[in-house]
């Protein structure tokens, strides 16, 4: 059985840099890796989620409930898993993934009523861990980016192109209320908060690096590991 370490976070909060310094630092260490990222775009199996996000069903996330949305992307992981990295994951290579189930705690639970959050989080796991068999994360470091700052680097990517976002990247008080969530979650659900901003400035992305290599060394590497 292998390991899957997941990198969460909110649109330009540095995840596939972050997902891909780890990568390289783990080989480093003599370990197998494999990165996946989700929504898994080159597949068939994203199709209703590009739907969803280039607003065929809506322009507002709140357009389709978080029972559906939440679907979307299940079905696009099932597939990915069953045709691309079960067999790596279950021979004991280290998964790495940009995104995963976590992804819709974060994004979903925002469109759930306050009281009926615990319901939703036991259906999210239940849906996707136990009745479609995804494997449970070993380790989910959650990038925590204060949103405003998030847009910016988002501009900055899409050279000042505001038609490039999708119906997430485009609400920022969706996205501030996905924070929130994402805080409430990494609580309930024990994920590691990284730090990736002070005094509305991003860290650099090396001092980010360290702070997660640190918490996947103590998680999963053992002494002989460490030494290497």
């Amino acid at each position: 059985m292998g390991t899957l370490i997941v990198l969460e976070g909110l649109d330009g909060s540095g995840k596939a840099t972050q997902t891909q310094m780890l990568c390289e630092a783990l080989a480093k260490e003599g370990l197998r890796v494999r990165q996946i990222s989700f929504p898994d775009y080159d597949s068939e199996s994203s199709a209703l989620v590009k739907m969803y996000l280039g607003g065929a069903f809506g322009v507002s996330p709140a357009d389709v409930n978080p029972y559906a949305a939440s679907s979307f992307y299940a079905v696009d992981r099932f597939a990915s898993y069953q045709r691309d990295w079960k067999q790596a994951y279950l021979s004991g290579t280290v998964i790495l993934a940009d995104r995963y189930v976590t992804s819709n705690l974060i994004y979903q639970l925002s469109k759930v009523k306050e009281d009926e959050k615990e319901v939703f989080i036991r259906w999210v796991e239940s849906y996707e861990y136990e009745k479609l068999g995804l494997p449970r994360p070993d380790v989910t470091l959650y990038l925590d980016m204060d949103p405003e700052i998030s847009q910016r680097m988002l501009r900055e990517r899409y050279a000042g192109d505001e038609t490039k976002k999708d119906i997430y990247e485009s609400n920022i008080a969706f996205l501030k209320d996905c924070r929130k969530n994402a805080l409430y979650s990494a609580e309930r659900l024990r994920w590691h908060v990284i730090p990736c901003y002070e005094q509305k400035e991003p860290k650099t992305r090396e001092a980010i690096h360290r702070e997660i290599l640190k918490i996947v060394r103590s998680s999963i590497l053992t002494p002989e590991t460490e030494d290497l």
